[in-house]
């Protein structure tokens, strides 16, 4: 019996022991790629709370967080390419190494943005680690170091992601049933 919440889920793209399992996997590369260094995580809020908490569970090397909010979609499901920052950074980013941790990456427009303005408060170095990445919507490049999942043009829902605030709490990545998809997607 599917829950209320489980309705809204066209079909499962990623399944939980994938996405734990490549979570993981990328704790141990980063790990290993700054041993012997300290990092600053930078969670995008809110939609990598859930994979920025899995993910520190993974690194093994000291580090501390901070969060972000950003917004360029308003009530759109497509970027405006307008970004506004909500909630800047508590901590100073000046001489550490900063992983910026991002839930997907569509357009490129938001992350280029958040880069660009982190670039410019002199990190020691910068990176950005996204759970999804979506080539197909690319509208610019942005270097994203470490990737979960390479992902089809489809809107997704659940760990983390959202419709409308709904389907965050999903353990799993889903794709929006076509039935509550806005006109235009």
């Amino acid at each position: 019996m599917r829950t209320e919440l489980e309705r809204g889920v066209g079909e499962i793209l990623i399944d939980e022991e994938r996405l734990q399992a490549r979570i993981h996997e990328l704790g141990a590369e980063i790990s290993s790629d700054y041993a012997g260094r300290e990092l600053l995580l930078v969670g995008v809020l809110k939609g990598a709370v859930f994979f920025m908490a899995d993910l520190m569970r993974s690194i093994t090397v000291p580090c501390e967080i901070d969060f972000m909010a950003i917004s360029s979609y308003g009530a759109s499901t497509d970027s405006s390419g307008v970004v506004r920052i909500l909630k800047d950074l508590d901590i100073n980013i000046e001489n550490r190494h900063v992983v910026v941790v991002e839930d997907i990456v569509d357009s490129g427009l938001t992350l280029s943005y958040l880069v660009r303005n982190l670039e410019s408060r002199g990190p020691a170095s910068l990176e950005v680690c996204a759970l999804l990445t979506k080539p197909g919507r690319r509208e610019i490049e942005v270097d994203v170091g470490y990737v979960g999942f390479e992902i089809p043009n489809k809107f997704v829902i659940g760990y983390g992601l959202d419709f409308a605030e709904r389907y965050r709490n999903l353990p799993y990545v889903g794709v929006l049933h076509e039935d509550l998809l806005p006109e235009g997607v």
